[in-house]
């Protein structure tokens, strides 16, 4: 029984949660930035696949 108490105690101590601090996260800048490459290849993968089927369409 002490080995499952000691196993309780040192879970805990690994088990630390993360503070969030506004002053480090990130900026809003690098936000925009994220969100502006994120639609960029969504876009680029959309007009991708409307190529390939409409060149499956004319092909086929």
């Amino acid at each position: 029984m002490t080995a499952e108490k000691q196993h309780s105690q040192t879970g805990s101590a690994l088990k630390r949660r993360h503070k969030f601090n506004p002053k480090r996260g990130p900026r809003p800048q690098v936000l925009a930035n994220a969100n502006r490459t994120v639609v960029w290849a969504a876009s680029l993968v959309i007009v991708a696949f409307v190529v390939i089927v409409t060149l499956n369409a004319l092909l086929f």
